[in-house]
């Protein structure tokens, strides 16, 4: 089976699904295409903000193999109407003959062109839907179709994501909310909608079992000025007001003041980082390549993500450590029996689930928990092996027009 997934951005190193999909496809023997731009993945921020700049390198448009078994083609790109196009992505598919494509998004130039190639190519069309709630302004007010705003939202969302769900199979929402988003707002049809979570790369994230990795547990805990004693959390990405990594130092440097061995590490970048250094028991680090990133959740005993919900609670928990979330998340099954819960926002409340899981044995027990829920239900290899038998479900029915074959939810 040949597989093109079409992304707006491609960066090394990172955990994307861009990144980690196309890999477990490939172990399953389809061979796999990842078509981007060279766009950075933070290029809807204005410069001041840039976050990665230190860690990504840029590539010109070409054609790049991995070590991971797929290829990645990189096309020149422009924006048109606030949306990134893909220049030249005709040409390519035509070149590469998929019989499966899947784009990230029901909406923008990448869901229309991939949906308008689609009649002349005669590929099988499949997206997702990764826009949660809390990153979705519209979604959190009333509704009001009268609105400027929703009025705006209409003509740049929901237009064009109907138009392309003519042709498109099925929809991959990450989470109840993004489900949500995506057919008030993106034009996508309820009928075509799949509810399932993004993944873990478990051959990278998961408890210490060799003597490498738990070697890198000392080393990176002397590394930072932390001991054994040490209760240390850790936080991962960007270092931004809607991250609000701040707020964990903040309730690290309280416990500390207190007597509490609380300590901290964050690994990422941002406008917040220097205040977050300021702050006693708190260290900041580098973004680290996908790769090296277990070992730094290894050597550490907690994992907190303050505000927006983030993939890289799932690779924590697969390492084995318990992970405080805020309550407003709407994928709470990421922390249901493997973490704690805390008001979001509410320094206090921060501080009354830090000390939740201060006592080793119920950090452990909660840890191992998570560790097997990821292996189990969140590893991206059991989801790329469903993926595969969705497409090869509707390319079997090769005599049935795409519009009228749409694939209904379970």
């Amino acid at each position: 089976m040949r597989i093109v997934l079409i992304s707006e951005i491609f960066c090394d190193g990172m955990g994307y699904l861009e990144n980690v999909l196309p890999k477990y496809l490939a172990q399953q023997g389809a061979q796999v295409e990842v078509v981007a731009s060279s766009l950075p993945p933070e290029h809807r921020q204005a410069a001041s903000e840039s976050t990665y700049q230190d860690f990504v390198n840029k590539r010109p448009p070409g054609i790049y193999p991995t070590l991971d078994g797929f290829r990645v083609h990189i096309l020149p790109a422009t924006k048109v109407a606030g949306h990134t196009r893909l220049a030249g992505l005709g040409r390519k598919l035509a070149g590469l003959r998929p019989d499966v494509v899947q784009t990230m998004t029901p909406i923008g130039w990448i869901a229309v062109d991939a949906a308008w190639y689609r009649l002349a190519l005669k590929y099988r069309l499949f997206s997702g839907c990764h826009y949660h709630a809390s990153v979705f302004p519209l979604a959190q007010r009333p509704s009001n179709m009268l609105s400027p705003a929703y009025l705006k939202s209409f003509l740049q969302r929901t237009i064009h994501g109907r138009l392309a769900s003519a042709v498109t199979e099925k929809y991959y929402a990450i989470s109840p909310d993004c489900a949500d988003v995506a057919t008030r707002f993106f034009g996508v049809p309820k009928d075509k909608l799949v509810v399932g979570p993004l993944g873990v790369d478990t051959d990278v994230f998961h408890p210490a079992t060799a003597m490498g990795e738990e070697s890198a547990r000392p080393r990176l805990r002397r590394l930072f000025g932390f001991t054994e004693r040490d209760v240390v959390c850790i936080y991962t990405g960007r270092f931004s007001e809607d991250k609000n990594p701040f707020l964990l130092a903040q309730a690290i440097a309280r416990l500390a003041n207190k007597g509490h061995a609380f300590k901290a590490v964050f690994v990422g970048n941002g406008p917040q980082a220097a205040l977050i250094a300021d702050c006693p028991g708190c260290v900041t680090h580098p973004f680290v390549p996908l790769g090296e990133l277990a070992d730094f959740y290894r050597s550490a005993d907690i994992g907190v993500w303050p505000a927006q919900e983030s993939m890289s609670m799932l690779d924590a928990a697969a390492c084995g450590l318990p992970v405080i979330a805020n309550d407003q998340m709407q994928a709470m099954e990421r922390i249901e029996g493997n973490g704690v819960a805390y008001r979001l926002h509410d320094l206090n409340d921060l501080e009354r689930a830090l000390l939740a899981l201060e006592d080793g044995d119920v950090r452990r027990r909660l840890g191992s928990v998570g560790a097997r829920k990821m292996a189990g239900a969140y590893s991206w290899r059991s989801i790329a092996i469903r993926r595969l038998q969705d497409y090869e479900a509707v390319l079997r029915r090769k005599d049935v027009p795409a519009e009228a074959n749409a694939v209904r939810t379970p």
